[in-house]
């Protein structure tokens, strides 16, 4: 199946259970628009759903409890064998969608069907679909002139269009975030020019912060989950030499404004993501597993004493 089919299973299975779930199906110039978070409650159940849609189900995706002293409660787990196309491919947010007054950040398989991201030329994911599925993250839904955008860019009528959404401030939508810890580490390595190829198998887990009472809050709470709480094993072809030069550079350690609560950094950038350091995009530790050799690398350091400041406990 491509990354749109699957995730299209995943949406059918949301359509089939949308009392159990707290969510609600709308259409909107003609395209099928889920809301898992904006005017309905949605929940735990509804957030794994959106993170699986998130990541064309190419992972499992669960709630597991916290390990992390004096942080109680669940954290949510990610593992997949399809890292490259369960995360780059389809997870990353990589289409910031402007129309009109309207943004979003927008991930999931859809980004494979318009392929125009450079980091496509480096992974496999480019796919040709006769139905796309997109997750945005957002407070409002789409409006036909977002429709009118996205069918245009993607060139499929709208009734070939699947939009999952939910706000940060939202249950699901926090643990959709919460599930990116391998992801970002994914990312990074791409970004540090180290081949994700390479990577044959993966594993992350994050706590799951309080839900944010706005969406700032919950970004900065999500965001800090990783950063600070965040943990990732990656299994990769590669030999201990690689690996021990690229390990320091991987966890959000790395970055000059680790140790801050992501709110209080974000405010210092103006609330522009862009004058952020890039580097502190990373879980807080990694741990990699030479297929190679056998040997076992760690780099980074969970930061428990940052999350109680972030979380307020």
């Amino acid at each position: 199946m491509s990354l749109n089919e699957s995730a299209l299973v995943i949406v059918q299975s949301i359509l089939a259970r949308t009392e159990e779930l707290r969510v609600a199906e709308h259409t909107v110039a003609g395209a099928r628009v889920l809301d898992l978070g904006i005017a309905v409650r949605g929940g735990l159940q509804a957030g794994l759903e959106l993170a699986r849609v998130c990541l064309a189900d190419r992972a499992d995706v669960s709630i597991v409890p916290s390990s992390i002293p004096g942080i109680p409660g669940p954290a949510v787990q990610v593992a997949t064998d399809d890292p490259v196309r369960a995360c780059l491919a389809s997870q990353y947010a990589g289409w910031s969608v402007s129309a009109g007054k309207y943004f979003a950040m927008g991930s999931g398989p859809m980004r494979a069907a318009l392929g125009k991201e450079a980091i496509y030329d480096h992974i496999t994911g480019r796919e040709e679909a006769t139905h796309v599925v997109g997750v945005l993250e957002t407070r409002k839904l789409p409006t036909e002139e977002v429709i009118a955008y996205f069918s245009d860019r993607l060139g499929l009528r709208a009734d070939r269009l699947t939009f999952v959404c939910a706000p940060a401030s939202s249950i699901a939508g926090s643990v959709q975030v919460v599930a990116r810890a391998l992801e970002t580490a994914m990312h990074k390595l791409h970004e540090l020019k180290f081949d994700p190829n390479k990577v044959v198998s993966g594993y992350g887990v994050a706590p799951m912060p309080p839900i944010g009472r706005d969406d700032i809050t919950a970004i900065g709470w999500t965001n800090d989950a990783i950063l600070y709480g965040g943990h990732v094993t990656v299994w990769v072809d590669a030999d201990d030499d690689e690996i021990a030069a690229i390990g320091p550079q991987v966890p959000s350690s790395s970055s000059k404004d680790h140790g801050i609560p992501f709110r209080d950094i974000f405010e210092r950038a103006g609330k522009d993501f862009y004058k952020i350091d890039p580097h502190l995009f990373s879980p807080a530790s990694i741990e990699f597993c030479s297929l190679k050799t056998g040997r076992r690398q760690v780099f980074g350091r969970i930061e428990p004493d940052v999350l109680r400041r972030s979380f307020g406990g």
